[in-house]
């Protein structure tokens, strides 16, 4: 698999990352252990995860399989912090939060340092230089080798990232910003990728299948085994099926019949192709559906596919987003 860098930084990750979402929740352990395995095999590196993922079930399951099937050294291991289980403070920036969320993460993942921390949602009420200095922090004692942020808009990063590269002393680059990005979900188009392109930071997309709504599983029903019929996940797949989206699906399945190939595949090359991302993160239900994923790695769209697929999914663009010189 073609690796690239993360951002404006020497770390090399696989253009396709391997979410844990599920894991430990509705992914047991023998399922984890395919899709690793098939997700190594296949020359991926980076695997995600967050330690509010199955309550911390995903990095420990993670964990229990590396080196056991698969050597510690040949994976980017990214998590997260700042989440919280509090129905009055979901988000938690405080550097005693992340950083006593980091050394749990650690314990759970069995491992000295991940490859990539990540701040998983902005906190309005702690002060970002304190956020940050936890950041600082986990990277110079060595508990992280680069940092990121994940959920943050785009005066949040650009904020974030220009105070990391402004401020005085040694301070760590962001090297990263995750957020949900598929033909289905073009909003951070508007101000957080020309952010992160102009920083130097680069975009993992969570969510690249729009909720795995672009396979086209959904164009006739809801299966019984999908997320959408799932009482946890329905809700978040819900909003995806309205007509305006049944519009682009319909257009990726078109796509993906003159191609021979999927509509996953379609709508995955879409993505993984866009300008400032690095590394689409994929979660799957099993290995045979990470298999189909990974084999986009064969596939690029023609040119008047992807204008196709641009038009039909255009986010409206007004002021003061648009530029001045168009309007």
């Amino acid at each position: 698999m073609e690796q690239r860098h993360l951002g404006r930084t020497g770390l090399r990750v696989s253009r396709i990352g391997l979410g844990t979402l599920t894991w430990g929740r509705d992914t047991d352990e023998h399922d984890a252990a395919e899709q690793l395995k098939a997700f190594w095999e296949a020359g991926g590196t980076l695997v995600d995860t967050a330690d509010v993922y199955g309550g911390g079930e995903a990095e420990y399951l993670l964990g229990q399989l590396v080196e056991g099937l698969v050597p510690r050294h040949d994976l980017v291991i990214a998590t997260k912090a700042g989440s919280v289980a509090d129905p009055y403070r979901r988000f938690n920036g405080s550097r005693g939060h992340l950083l006593a969320a980091l050394d749990a993460s650690l314990e759970r993942l069995g491992t000295d340092y991940v490859d990539l921390w990540q701040v998983h949602a902005f906190d309005p009420v702690t002060p970002l230089e304190e956020t940050l200095q936890a950041v600082d922090l986990a990277v110079s004692t060595g508990r992280a080798r680069y940092a990121g942020v994940s959920n943050f808009c785009g005066w949040q990063l650009a904020k974030a990232a220009t105070w990391q590269l402004a401020s005085p002393g040694v301070r760590t680059r962001l090297a990263s910003t995750q957020m949900e990005y598929s033909l289905l979900q073009r909003g951070v188009e508007r101000e957080v990728l020309p952010a992160a392109l102009d920083l130097g930071v680069g975009l993992l997309p969570s969510s690249p299948l729009g909720r795995g709504v672009l396979t086209g599983k959904y164009r006739t029903g809801t299966p019984a085994d999908s997320r959408g019929a799932s009482e946890l996940l329905a809700p978040f797949v819900e909003p995806y099926l309205d007509d305006p989206a049944s519009r682009i699906v319909d257009a990726v399945a078109t796509a993906a019949d003159g191609l021979a190939t999927t509509a996953l595949q379609v709508a995955l090359a879409w993505v993984r192709d866009r300008p400032g991302v690095v590394a689409p993160i994929v979660g799957a239900r099993n290995a045979q559906q990470l298999t189909e994923a990974l084999s986009v790695e064969a596939l690029s769209l023609p040119d008047e596919i992807c204008q196709a697929l641009d038009d039909v999914s255009a986010p409206v663009h007004r002021y003061p987003d648009q530029d001045w010189s168009t309007l």
